[in-house]
């Protein structure tokens, strides 16, 4: 029953989310302020843990190969090229981004609604939803995407420089690798992960923030509940698209 009361509770926000915005400025400053929070706020870490995920990928996958007279040394380039647009870059990053920018959100409306500022702006008449959740929804949609091409940047980049070191193959012929055999969806595939993993990982961290009720205790656990479900949902995402589209 509980979860059919929250299913109702979270397709009611979306549905509330949606309705017209009275004073675009005012939503305008809180989306940039959101993009600025969701990307500049989380580029430095997605950016380690890229390259390195990248070079560890490029390291274990030349283990493998090492010794297999029947694969090509440039393969190599091409699993790691494979590895990391499908799966790697969209769904490691989007892990990474529902921890901190998850629980970031849901501890911030969470505070707001304990401390009754969303109630004084329900009596201003400002529609909440709209005001609160449609900026951070709409940011992590647009910002998403970009931190995921940025990871796959890396991840590629990571695991050029560890090919260096493995001793397998060229770096001319890791490169044929990551050209080799391309398919433009495996991009369009990755960018449809990206943006279904924004949205869910966004109103996830909104519904609870937003529904919360206690005091700081509360606060943490819907914090938590926030990543463990966004984590969760994106790893469930993630199968069903690619179990759809591949």
């Amino acid at each position: 029953m509980r979860f059919v009361r929250d299913l109702g509770l979270y397709m009611k926000m979306l549905g509330r989310m949606f309705s017209r915005p009275e004073r675009w400025n005012m939503y305008w400053k809180e989306l940039l302020r959101q993009m600025n929070d969701i990307g500049v706020g989380s580029l430095s870490i997605v950016l380690m843990a890229s390259l390195f995920i990248g070079a560890v990928t490029a390291v274990q996958s030349a283990y493998q190969l090492y010794g297999t007279p029947f694969v090509p040394p440039y393969y190599l380039g091409l699993i790691v090229r494979n590895t990391t647009i499908l799966e790697l870059a969209p769904t490691f990053t989007c892990l990474i981004l529902a921890g901190k920018v998850g629980s970031n959100i849901a501890s911030e409306l969470g505070t707001m609604r304990i401390s009754e500022q969303i109630d004084a702006l329900e009596i201003m008449g400002v529609p909440t939803e709209t005001y609160l959740v449609m900026p951070r929804v709409i940011a992590s949609v647009i910002v998403v995407p970009i931190m995921v091409i940025i990871a796959a940047s890396a991840g590629v980049f990571g695991a050029w420089i560890a090919a260096n070191f493995t001793g397998y193959g060229s770096q001319e012929e890791f490169v044929y690798g990551l050209r080799a055999f391309f398919d433009p969806f495996d991009v369009q595939i990755m960018l449809i992960k990206s943006f279904s993993f924004g949205f869910l990982i966004s109103t996830i961290s909104c519904f609870k923030g937003f529904y919360v009720r206690g005091g700081a205790l509360e606060i943490g656990k819907a914090s938590t509940q926030a990543v463990v479900l966004s984590c969760i949902y994106v790893l469930l995402a993630d199968y069903v698209i690619a179990e759809v589209l591949l």
